[in-house]
């Protein structure tokens, strides 16, 4: 199982840069860019929240859940 992060894909829509998202939301370039990757490991609530806040957007539109290639759980 895998949770796939989206966020590049919103910022896109949004026409909005990393550094503008890091400023809006008040996460340094180093998280938001580990978020990004979908390399975090956990997220805030409140972050989530902010991201989903300013990119006007929600959480589904960030975060996708998507099933081991095996369909294992």
């Amino acid at each position: 199982m895998a949770i796939i992060v989206n966020l590049d894909v919103m910022m896109a829509k949004r026409k909005m840069s990393l550094n503008t998202l890091s400023g809006e939301v008040g996460i340094t370039l180093s998280n938001l860019s580990v978020l990004k990757q979908s390399k975090a490991r956990a997220i805030r609530f409140s972050t989530l929240e902010l991201l989903c806040e300013v990119l006007d957007c929600q959480p589904g539109d960030i975060l996708e859940y998507q099933r081991d290639s095996e369909g294992t759980k």
